[in-house]
């Protein structure tokens, strides 16, 4: 696949080769003062390991690049700016003050202080982040979704009888599985609220129930703006699972590497696909990237059954974007190089800032 070196947006054209001024802006779990230099943490490998392949993109790239990390108090943010402008925002904020739910609003501090970032809107977000609200648009374009029913704390938490078990309890606005086990595949009624309960009384979040897919478990990055990119789809193969055991992504499956290698769990490139299989995910991706009106990039999360049906299980706004994760393995083998995907969502960042 051939890489464009412009990104075209109404009248600009913006030129891959500029050097800009790019501050990195991240989740820090302690908050630390302008200037640090996130050295220590990113010599770990198992600590900011994205960040890190993200800096180390740029400065490949020419870019000046700065590093801002938050915790729990965004005046550095302020000051930062006030006193060294930058070009660009390159924006992982994913939490703040142990929030997930708050990923948004820093989008939107960054909509306010009116300078261009990359990734995701701040409304995309909150579309992406809440499950329900993403199942209605996709239903509403015809777009296949599990059936669901929302459970909002305080209020009755009884199966309803649109829903089929066995059923997938989750917490409605959260990220990465969290609140996500094998406790959250419920096969009777008593488990079923059981599970809700727990997700209000001891995550203290909303919850959603959704009908449980049998099928491939696919990843799907897209990325563009006017000009779509389906990347290659990846799989995650659940390997030494009980047969007959429903299989989903817990967030050990994700996250825990010794119950990923106790189970043989891996994430991989998809096998090959039937050709009509494949050019339904492709037609299903683009629609439910037009359908959220998204502009960056994006990892769908989809369910294919047997039959070749294709259900959006959930869209993920701002996927990581670490050099060994789905994004950029599937863009490597579409042939986009890791420095080449970091310089496309500049590019996208800087094309909305200017539409």
């Amino acid at each position: 696949m051939s890489v464009n070196t412009t990104l075209r947006g109404n009248d600009s054209i913006f030129d891959m080769k500029k050097k800009l001024k790019v501050l990195m802006l991240f989740y820090s779990p302690y908050q630390k003062p302008r200037g640090y230099d996130y050295g220590e943490e990113f010599a770990d490998p198992d600590n900011m390991y994205t960040e890190k392949d993200v800096q180390q993109a740029l400065l490949s790239l020419g870019h000046e690049v700065s590093l801002l990390g938050i915790f729990n108090d965004i005046t550095p943010l302020f000051e930062e700016i006030r006193e060294n402008r930058p070009d660009i925002i390159f924006n992982m904020m994913e939490i703040f003050n142990n929030q997930t739910q708050l990923e948004k609003n820093m989008a939107a501090v960054l909509e306010l202080l009116d300078l261009p970032y990359t990734g995701a809107s701040s409304g995309n977000m909150y579309v992406c982040n809440n499950k329900a609200l993403s199942k209605k648009i996709f239903t509403f374009h015809r777009i296949k979704v599990s059936r669901f029913h929302t459970y909002f704390r305080g209020k009755r938490a009884g199966m309803v009888a649109k829903l089929k078990l066995p059923a997938v309890i989750k917490p409605l606005c959260e990220e990465a599985s969290r609140g996500i086990s094998q406790a959250s595949i419920v096969d009777n009624p008593e488990s079923f609220v059981d599970r809700v309960k727990f997700i209000h009384e001891t995550m203290h979040m909303d919850a959603i129930a959704e009908e449980y897919i049998e099928g491939r478990e696919l990843y799907v990055g897209v990325l563009g703006h006017k000009q779509i990119t389906v990347l290659p789809s990846r799989e995650m193969i659940f390997g030494n699972m009980p047969e007959g055991e429903p299989r989903i992504a817990t967030y050990k499956a994700k996250w825990d590497d010794a119950y990923r290698k106790k189970w043989g769990i891996k994430s991989t490139l998809a096998a090959k696909l039937p050709e009509t299989w494949q050019k339904n995910i492709d037609d299903v991706c683009r629609r439910a990237y037009r359908a959220l009106d998204l502009d960056s990039y994006v990892r769908f999360d989809i369910r294919v059954t047997e039959a070749g049906e294709v259900y959006i299980i959930e869209p993920n706004a701002n996927p990581c974007i670490a050099q060994m994760d789905e994004m950029a393995q599937a863009a490597l083998k579409a042939g986009i190089s890791y420095e080449e995907l970091i310089q496309k969502v500049l590019d996208l960042g800087l094309l909305r800032y200017e539409r």
